[in-house]
Formats: C-alpha cells, sequence, structure tokens
C-alpha cells in the first residue's frame, strides 16, 4: 500500500472501477436465511477532498436489469413490477448530499437513494481500505460501506405470508458496497 501521510494525498476526482467493485445487497428470505445479491451494470464517479471531506461527492447510477443473485427465476421476479420495476424504472441512483469524517478512516456519506423512482436520504457508513498506485501508475483508493434500509419507504411492498405469520422477504434490506475507484486527474 502507498504510504498515506494523510487524507490529503488523496484529494482528486476519480472514477468507479466496475471491475473491482461490488455493489451488492442481503435480505432475509422466509425469516431463516439470508439471500445474497448484487448488481452486475454501474458507473460513478467520486471528488474527494482530502483537507476538507465535507467538499468530497460521489454519485452512482447502477442498471436495475443487472442484478443477480444466482437464481434466474427470482432474479426475474425482482426485476418485475412486484419488486424493481425496471420497465419503467431502469436505474438506481445514489447522489450525495453531504460527507461527514467520522473517524481516523470512517466516513459518513448521506445522500438521496433513488429506487422506482422515489427518491429518499440515507447515511452510508465507509471505511476507507487503502489506496494504492497500480503497475500501470494509476493510484487507487478502496473503500468498504453498508447502509440498512427498509424496502417499503420506496414503493416495494410485495410480500407473502407464510404459514407462521412471518414473511417471505424481509422489509430490511442491507446494500453493500465494496469501492475501488481510480483517480484521474
Amino acid at each position: 500500500m502507498t504510504t498515506i501521510t494523510s487524507l490529503s494525498d488523496l484529494t482528486g476526482d476519480y472514477l468507479l472501477d466496475a471491475g473491482h467493485t461490488r455493489i451488492g445487497f442481503v435480505a432475509r428470505h422466509a425469516m431463516i436465511t439470508k439471500v445474497r445479491g448484487q448488481f452486475d451494470e454501474f458507473e460513478g464517479t467520486a471528488h474527494l477532498d482530502g483537507d476538507d471531506p465535507a467538499k468530497s461527492s460521489v454519485a452512482l447510477t447502477v442498471q436495475a436489469k443487472s442484478i443477480q443473485t444466482g437464481h434466474r427465476q427470482r432474479d426475474d421476479h425482482l426485476r418485475s413490477n412486484d419488486f424493481l420495476a425496471m420497465e419503467h424504472h431502469p436505474t438506481i441512483t445514489f447522489t450525495s448530499t453531504g460527507v461527514e469524517q467520522a473517524g481516523e478512516s470512517t466516513f459518513k456519506v448521506a445522500g438521496n437513494l433513488t429506487i422506482r423512482g422515489v427518491t429518499k436520504p440515507v447515511i452510508v457508513d465507509f471505511e476507507l481500505t487503502g489506496a494504492e498506485n497500480d503497475p500501470w501508475g494509476h493510484f487507487r483508493v478502496g473503500f468498504e460501506g453498508a447502509v440498512t434500509i427498509n424496502r417499503k419507504d420506496w414503493g416495494i411492498n410485495w410480500n407473502t405470508v407464510l404459514e407462521s405469520g412471518g414473511l417471505l422477504v424481509s422489509e430490511k434490506v442491507t446494500l453493500e458496497l465494496d469501492i475501488a475507484i481510480v483517480r484521474h486527474s
């Protein structure tokens, strides 16, 4: 890892490295197990200001059709009007509205998350995982982040009641972000 003497070493404009990034999610199924999935098509940008993290910003666009859980029938259902309604709302977006440094290498990124055409504020907790020059001379920075949302807040209400009275799909979904960005300026 490149030695970072201060966060100011990170200042610059970045592009998301889709080949080394995972945009994923976890939700309970039948309240007994977790289903994990991810989106395979997305793009994003970031501006990092190490001297004043509050001046940092990020923008992310995810293609809803790229959802993958490893089960074709479930993936098709998640793409349908019951869940993501991708024909009417092909993208999921996140645009930051503020960044707060919470610790030496942790940050709270506030922003607007839009799913199914509904925009709600969220705060994503991120940890700086490293920074490094790759063998091709590009400077890379990594972050891990997560936020738990209630899918019903975005109009994703479909469910089935189980014999026990529980629900087939949890209302709470954890969004997991393993991010790699590459400085371009």
